[in-house]
């Protein structure tokens, strides 16, 4: 079949190659070839920049905020407005044309914004570099400079700005279509992208708890109240902050959803009474969530999956984020937004259905972790801790993934779970105990609180006074999904940290030789089965406990089978009779039980047995 598109930046991209007919993540091909132009141009503009600092010259704001927004922009699930993206890549045009024309003798060749935009993007996407392994880096250094971009725009929207950073990821962009660029080079700038990741998070972090606060210990409500309400998604603080204020006295409440979790843990964002609780789980299950909620949704950043029917009516836009059709909320000329119509169409919605009761505990960023540190440090000596589990990233909605939910349950009671991002979903609500009073999920927030989780390894390298970061009782066990888990990834690697998994699957955008690199120097691995990973992070012993655990409904076919083979016999038996299908990899027990029209508690009864 002819490519249409040509993707690959997720976790989720077909077939674990490329999405070329359409987007897993519901990006037409349209959509896809405009967001390869905008980073064409974009490109362009870094382009220009970077001359023009050579030069001496000083850059607008205005022209940084445009490149880091344009990033944010083509990250996974963040923007399906193709007019808006066309109306940006214009813009975008406009401003390189008139700082060209500033370099006089040693301006660029620039894209004018004329021809035909569809052949051209064929021509500027990821498949315009021929060389597999040129490719390889070059895409892992965007994805990282789009993570970072995430991240900047972040700390752009508390009205600070860092030149620095800015400088950098210009140049570093312009660099991933510079051909005199050696493969060494190349991975040279990877590393040096990870520096600059760490840069732009601590400045993220700093921005943050100024703001609101240090994080601190908190239950969070998963009910409801009997109010219309707004939920809230992303990851954009600033405006939620701007939201629970034109809100006050309206009788309208605020939720948050997934990533949007961890506003709950600042102190300055509890004065707010409306602001209730969280609502639902991680970004993939927002459908049925959304249905539900009955009240409008704003998302101020990605995680966006395409809305159906009467949903799609309720879906409001700002930042980065923008859906065809939906309202879009843009920030006046002091970086106010007006969020009336948004409050307006709440008041006249039903109160949310409650779909959870109870609540769920957070708040476990660097600063509170390190105000437990003796309880820690003591619980480490006394060998109550034994390890401390790195289980940060993304969720998403492959199968697969439940790889984490299984992890989580079989690890040994003296393991504490560190953890950022929405792939704590697959297990924050497993009530998994606590160690001498430490729980043993420690969330630390979003995944832009990725950086708190690099603070508390390295103030526990100071405490027990080791010299590598890599001797610490921490694995690294992480879920990828997008952008942001790659600037996360290089931060990583920036900081000296080894033999970092990743699944459920590697990258598709890493080579053969590219991945080569990454294993050889730092140890870089994908996941096996559950079993297998504990023997590997725990020995023999954890593993053989994990092994004794009963077969769930929520197991993979393909996963009972490779730990237990017998269970052929019992499956076929049942009525399941294609074991070797590509679904038995895919499909849980629950899932093939119901395709088959089978009940699935006398089957598990069997297997069990």
């Amino acid at each position: 079949m002819e490519s249409k598109m040509y993707c690959y930046q997720c976790q989720e991209t077909a077939g674990c190659s490329a999405c070329t007919v359409s987007g897993v993540c519901g990006k037409s091909p349209e959509t896809a070839n405009l967001q390869d132009l905008l980073m064409f141009a974009t490109r362009n503009l870094a382009r220009v920049t970077t001359a023009l600092r050579a030069q001496g010259a000083e850059i607008d704001n205005a022209v940084n905020y445009m490149v880091t927004e344009n990033l944010f922009v083509t990250i996974t699930n963040a923007n399906f407005d193709n007019e808006a993206i066309s109306a940006r890549i214009g813009q975008t045009v406009k401003a390189t044309l008139e700082l060209n024309a500033r370099l006089g003798d040693a301006a660029i060749d620039a894209w004018d914004g004329e021809g035909d935009w569809d052949a051209l993007s064929s021509q500027v996407g990821v498949m315009a570099t021929e060389n597999e392994d040129v490719r390889s880096l070059r895409e892992l250094i965007t994805y990282g400079l789009k993570g970072m971009a995430a991240y900047n725009h972040h700390v752009n929207a508390f009205g600070t700005f860092l030149p620095e950073v800015d400088a950098f990821l210009q140049d570093a962009l312009a660099k991933t279509r510079d051909d005199s660029l050696s493969a060494d080079a190349l991975i040279a700038l990877t590393l040096e992208t990870g520096k600059y990741g760490v840069d732009v998070m601590a400045a993220l972090d700093a921005a943050n708890t100024g703001a609101y606060g240090n994080p601190e210990i908190t239950s969070v409500n998963i009910g409801v109240r009997n109010n219309p309400a707004i939920l809230v998604s992303g990851h954009d603080l600033h405006d939620l902050e701007m939201l629970l204020e034109q809100t006050q006295g309206t009788g309208v409440d605020v939720y948050t959803h997934s990533e949007m979790l961890p506003a709950h843990y600042y102190p300055q964002f509890k004065k707010y009474e409306n602001l209730v609780g969280n609502y639902g789980n991680a970004w993939w299950k927002q459908r049925e969530e959304f249905k539900s909620f009955n009240g409008p949704i704003l998302f101020t950043t990605n995680c966006i999956v395409p809305p159906r029917g009467e949903v799609a009516e309720r879906i409001y836009t700002t930042g980065a984020s923008g859906f065809e059709g939906c309202p879009h909320i843009e920030a006046d000329e002091n970086g106010r937004k007006d969020f009336s119509a948004l409050i307006e169409h709440a008041k006249r919605c039903e109160p949310p259905v409650q779909i959870e009761e109870g609540s769920i505990v957070g708040g476990f960023a660097h600063n509170q972790v390190l105000a437990l540190a003796d309880a820690v440090v003591d619980a480490v000596k006394a060998g109550a801790i034994k390890k401390f589990v790195v289980m940060a990233g993304c969720d998403g909605r492959a199968k697969s993934r439940n790889y984490y939910t299984d992890f989580a349950k079989a690890l040994p009671k003296d393991a504490v779970i560190l953890t950022a991002g929405c792939a704590k979903y697959k297990y924050n609500k497993l009530d998994l105990g606590d160690i001498n009073g430490i729980p043993r999920v420690l969330d630390a927030g979003q995944c832009n609180d990725s950086y708190s989780l690099a603070v508390i390894a390295m103030k526990l390298q100071e405490v027990f006074g080791l010299d590598d970061i890599n001797d610490l009782p921490i694995v690294y066990n992480i879920a990828w999904y997008e952008q942001k888990a790659v600037i996360v990834l290089l931060a990583l690697l920036h900081l000296g940290v080894k033999n970092i998994h990743l699944g459920p699957t590697l990258p598709a955008f890493l080579s053969p030789t590219v991945a080569g690199v990454l294993v050889e120097n730092f140890g870089i691995a994908g996941i096996g089965t559950v079993e297998d990973d504990l023997a590997l992070f725990f020995g023999e012993e954890a593993a053989a406990a994990a092994k004794a655990d009963a077969i769930t409904a929520d197991m993979l076919v393909g996963e009972i089978i490779r730990k237990h083979p017998g269970a052929v016999a019992i499956l076929e038996a049942a009525g399941m009779g294609c074991m070797g299908c590509p679904a038995s990899q895919s499909e849980s027990l629950a899932d093939a039980a119901l395709v088959h029209g089978l009940a699935v508690e006398p089957i598990l009864e069997k297997l069990n047995a």
